[in-house]
This record gives C-alpha cells, structure tokens and sequence, in this order.
C-alpha cells in the first residue's frame, strides 16, 4: 500500500475554502447484534478508551465482551432508534446543516461544514478526504465534546492526525479542545432547562449527570472531573440553584473499576428511597441525545428513582438542534476561525470600530 494517498485533481485559480467538521462518538450503523459487535470492537479497541495492557485487554474484548454484550447492547438501541436512524446521529447531521446556515450568513469566504463520527460512519478519514476534495485547505475540527478528556477528545484528535498522515498535501488544521465554561454553551443549557421548567414545572433536585470515566484518568492528568464540575457549577448558578437543589453524577460506569463518583444509579437509588417528590435529570456533556441520555438516563435511570420510591421523574433533553445552542456554536467556531474567515462589509466595519475604540481606551 502506498504511504500516501493519491491527490484529487487541482485547476489553478480554484478559490481555495474553509472547512469546519465537527466530530461525534459515534453509533452502530443499525440496532443489530453484529452492527453493534462492529462498532463496539472499534471503540473498544482503541487504547484511549481502555488503558488496560494490550495482550490482557485482547482476551477480555474478544472472549468475555464482544461474543455476549452486542445481543445485549443492541436490544437498548432498539428502544431508541428512530424511523430516522440513530439519534446520535441525525441530531449532529442536523447541527451541521443549521451551523452551515448560520456560518454562511456571516461570512463571505467560501465555507464548508461536515460532520464525522470517531467510531463508524461517516469516518474522520474519509469525511476529510472529502472536504480536501472540494477545496478545502483550511479546516477547523470541532469535536463535541464540551469537556476534554484523553478519551474523547484527544482520541478524535488522534483519528484527526492519522488522516493527515496518509497525505502528501495537507490542509491546514485548527482543533477546539473543550468548551466547558463558554457563556453561550452555559446560557444555552441554563435556557433549555428554564424552558422545560416552564411547561412542566420544577423539581425538588436537579441532577446534572456526566459521562464517567475511571478514577485513575484524574490520577493521571485527566482534566475532564473538573471541567464537569465547572460546568456544573456554572449552570447551578445560572438557574440560581443552592447547593441543596442539584446534585452533580456521574453515569455509564463500565467493568469493576473505581470511576468518578458519585455514580449517577447510586444517587438517584438514594433520592428514590428519600421519597424525593420530584427530581429532573441533565446531561450536559451530550450536545444531542443518544443511547446514554435516552436509554440509560430516561429509561433505566427513571426505573431506579420509581422502584426506590421516588415520586416524578423528568429526563431533559440535551441541546441537540436549541437555536441558541446553534448561535452559541457558531460564536465558538467563528471565534477559532478569525484569520480565516471574510466578514462581510457591515460586520467587518463594526468589528473595525470595536478595535479603534478598544484602542482609544474603551471598556470591552
């Protein structure tokens, strides 16, 4: 095989574009046993996502974990599968097409913006061959998830360099690494949450629950604990909550491990058997809704609470396609795109005349 890709054609005087990917997890192509072996064995098998010795791991994957969890995994995703597909799925497809509407109003360099998925399809690899196809030779990746970790994150960031290694005429790159603490990303969930308050009322706790990962991650450097619990925090005190009114979890606990705690299950066994009258459940490190939030949160969780005792439960849904998650987005990407990027003539001006102000002594 050779070390490089062949290059698309090229005619002198294309104008050149900019690109922006934005990269999700991931999800089986369909809710079948050997769609989700597929998928399971390529997330598993990468040695961010499990940092157990190779060899030992090997065993583990391939003679206790892939022959019996996909039966087991794929009858969850049957309960969230829509007539669309995966709602991981269609939900970024979505905020692509809305973020490009957005970029494109503001905007009069040529732009492009695609999605890819870490694990499945459509592959980093190939959705950035694609976009150097059309012209691309300035992309910023924008993977989803607000709050870095070794195995989001950087394991994106990984595929991301991999891709750019079978190619002789590379694009140049700009990644985002985390947007935890963005005000537009917080008024964005603070405003999804008010939002569902104010049809279906408040509960007694909000519980604001993360995806977990084991406890040696923090150990070793992982800054991804306490970009949650600045998250958390932050949304606490934009929906002007005191400490007693929202709990902070952790959830998707997987193998004997310690992972972060509290564990999500745990807290809400313990408000159920406390007859907590209500409680509402957010997952702000999902930027749309998928087998976590909508299996493991809205139906297994709610199981938990309703057989402790609990009185209501409520699973908010995530940002997905919020038009103020969108315009947050858009701020963020158009943010890492300057330099890049052609204002158009008015918001040029405007930008223009913030920076002699700025200059002559004006408060930001």
């Amino acid at each position: 095989m050779p070390r490089y890709l062949p290059e698309p054609s090229y005619a002198h005087g294309t104008p050149a574009k900019t690109g922006v990917l934005l990269i999700n997890l991931g999800t089986p192509e369909a809710p079948t046993p050997a769609a989700v072996r597929t998928y399971l064995r390529e997330f598993l098998s990468d040695p961010r996502v499990v940092e157990i010795p190779r060899p030992v791991w090997w065993m583990i994957l391939n003679l206790f974990i892939l022959p019996f969890r996909p039966k087991e995994s794929a009858k969850r995703y049957a309960q969230v599968w829509t007539a669309e597909g995966s709602p991981l799925k269609f939900h970024t497809e979505r905020q692509a097409r809305l973020l490009r509407g957005y970029l494109g109003e503001r905007s009069q360099t040529p732009l492009t913006v695609e999605y890819a998925m870490r694990y499945g399809n459509p592959s980093i690899a190939a959705t950035l061959a694609r976009m150097k196809a059309e012209g691309c030779t300035r992309i910023l990746t924008v993977p989803l998830y607000p709050q870095y970790a070794a195995s989001t994150t950087a394991t994106a960031i990984d595929a991301i360099g991999a891709a750019l290694a079978r190619m002789r005429n590379q694009p140049a790159l700009r990644t985002i690494r985390n947007f935890h603490d963005d005000p537009g990303y917080i008024e964005a969930l603070a405003h999804r949450v008010r939002e569902y308050w104010a049809v279906n009322g408040r509960p007694d706790v909000l519980v604001i629950s993360f995806h977990g990962v084991p406890r040696y991650s923090l150990d070793r450097g992982d800054p991804y604990h306490c970009e949650c619990h600045k998250t958390g925090r932050l949304l606490a005190e934009a929906l002007a909550l005191p400490a007693d009114k929202y709990r902070l979890t952790f959830q998707s606990r997987f193998g004997r491990a310690e992972w972060l705690k509290p564990y999500t299950a745990e807290v809400l066994q313990k408000l159920g058997e406390a007859k907590t009258s209500r409680i509402d459940v957010v997952c702000p490190g999902f930027v749309s809704d998928c087998l976590e939030t909508l299996e493991e949160i809205a139906i297994e969780g709610k199981g938990i609470f309703l057989n402790a005792g609990g009185g209501e439960y409520h699973a908010i849904p995530c940002l997905n396609e919020d038009d103020l998650w969108i315009r947050a987005l858009a701020d963020i990407v158009q943010n890492n795109l300057q330099g890049w990027l052609e204002l158009p003539p008015a918001a040029a001006t405007l930008e223009q005349s913030r920076a002699s102000a700025l200059a002559l002594g004006a408060k930001n």
